[in-house]
């Protein structure tokens, strides 16, 4: 199908076609109401509706398709009322692509104080407010409401060293929870995606699989990984679970972002990404090229000369903005260095998504991961 004629149609459902492999790695595309997403695919996070330090076009011309929004974040009131007076949140942001917004699941999950019952979770935003109370029928009204193209099941994310009887008992309240969100109408142009949890217990995995992917859904991700687990305990998880998802819908790995994460991803069969990791580690100097992560702030780069990466065509690359220039901006406080920083992140996160892909198209992604390692980790400095 032609990029230049999106075959999505209201009611329709997510469009996925699975366009070349090598190995379990997979080059797909998926449409929706807002156009083509070319996956693996690289989503930057807009938590409360805006990507930090970045404009919306400058966004766009990295080469990012969609991305990310935050339920949390944008569920009070005020906020939602904000996002409905503008007609949704393309219109809000100023984003013509496509937009998936999480289900609040993950942030409600890391406060501190919390009450978690069979109806839902019960926290407060701040300690002077009331206490809210999240349920898998409330998130799903508010992603309503929000518009986004792709909404996903309120479910519960655990701690990688929960007890294996607190993952089982949060497994099966996930599972009824995501039967409670299909129930709630969403607008025409809006895609529900279920979550595989489970923890780091590979029999429950599958068995979430098998109990997501029997709903029939558009789309179905892998949950609660990236939580302190480290990356060889990840990697096992998405490596044992992704092969038993189904095959002609896209994957979702969430929360997963440093770029040895995502070639281990890709790698394993999935097709959709996302992190806060490119522009929280922009904001406080650190940059990522295909020789490993730079960090500006170092004495040794305050008479450098040179571009970030001399390679990199990125506005703060082609634009003649020097290391020693971002690094005196940093500690300044100014935020164009971090706006620079943040646009070279993005534009190198999307350049190896790119490099994915033809590796994929060209069936030669196994030697392509290994030149990749090589290169990038040689110089890991962790």
């Amino acid at each position: 199908m032609s990029d230049a004629v999106n075959p999505w149609t209201p009611g329709g459902g997510l469009r996925f076609q699975l366009l070349a492999s090598s190995g379990s790695a997979r080059r797909g595309r998926f449409w929706t109401k807002h156009g083509p997403v070319d996956t693996p695919a690289f989503m930057p996070v807009g938590t409360q509706a805006a990507v930090k330090c970045a404009f919306p076009g400058a966004v766009a011309d990295t080469g990012a398709q969609v991305v990310l929004a935050n339920t949390y974040h944008m569920a009070n009131p005020e906020r939602v009322q904000l996002v409905e007076r503008h007609g949704g949140l393309h219109a809000l942001m100023r984003w013509d692509r496509s937009i998936l917004t999480d289900s609040g699941g993950f942030q409600v999950f890391s406060l501190p104080e919390r009450t978690i019952t069979e109806e839902g979770v019960q926290f407060r935003f701040t300690q002077d407010e009331a206490p809210t109370t999240l349920t898998p029928e409330s998130s799903m009204e508010t992603q309503k409401k929000l518009g986004a193209d792709i909404v996903m099941a309120f479910d519960e994310c655990v701690a990688h060293d929960a007890s294996a009887a607190y993952v089982g008992e949060s497994l099966g309240r996930t599972e009824r929870w995501l039967k409670r969100c299909t129930t709630v109408q969403l607008q025409d142009h809006q895609h529900l995606f279920g979550i595989v949890q489970g923890g780091m217990d590979l029999e429950l995995r599958a068995r979430a699989v098998q109990q997501v992917a029997a709903l029939g859904l558009p789309g179905i991700a892998i949950g609660g990984v990236s939580v302190g687990e480290g990356h060889a305990a990840m990697v096992r998880v998405v490596r044992h679970t992704a092969p038993l998802l189904p095959a002609d819908r896209p994957r979702y790995l969430m929360g997963v972002g440093l770029p040895e994460d995502l070639v281990a991803s890709v790698e394993a069969g999935m097709d959709i990404h996302d992190c806060v990791i490119p522009t929280r580690y922009a904001r406080e100097g650190t940059a990522f090229t295909w020789d490993g992560k730079m960090r500006l702030k170092d004495k040794k780069f305050r008479k450098d000369r040179y571009a970030i990466d001399t390679a990199c065509t990125c506005p703060s690359c082609a634009g003649g903005f020097s290391r020693s220039y971002i690094r005196h901006l940093l500690f300044a406080g100014e935020t164009l260095g971090e706006m620079l920083m943040t646009l070279h992140n993005l534009h190198f996160y999307q350049r190896l998504m790119e490099a994915m892909r033809l590796a994929i198209e060209q069936d030669r992604f196994a030697a392509w991961a290994i030149d990749f390692r090589t290169r990038y980790m040689k110089s890991r400095d962790d």
